[in-house]
């Protein structure tokens, strides 16, 4: 039996960088709409901060949506 440990660490590597990522703009999304939240409970419109929050919660459903079809196909 023969590993390729070059590939494993390339896929390592991708997918702790894809994962990272993907936390990351999940936690964005959820501190935009909560900003959001804030400025609209203080007056404001909040219309940015939760189009921004909006926008990473649709990159993370992008990014598992893409995830699954590669598995699919």
């Amino acid at each position: 039996m023969h590993i390729d440990w070059a590939a494993l660490g390339s896929v390592f590597g991708v997918s702790l960088v894809v994962t990272v990522a993907l936390v990351g703009f999940f936690t964005l999304g959820i501190v935009g709409l909560s900003k959001g939240a804030t400025s609209t409970r203080d007056g404001g419109s909040g219309t940015a901060a939760k189009a921004g929050g909006y926008l990473c919660f649709a990159l993370c459903a992008a990014a598992v949506a893409y995830g699954i079809s590669i598995i699919v196909t």
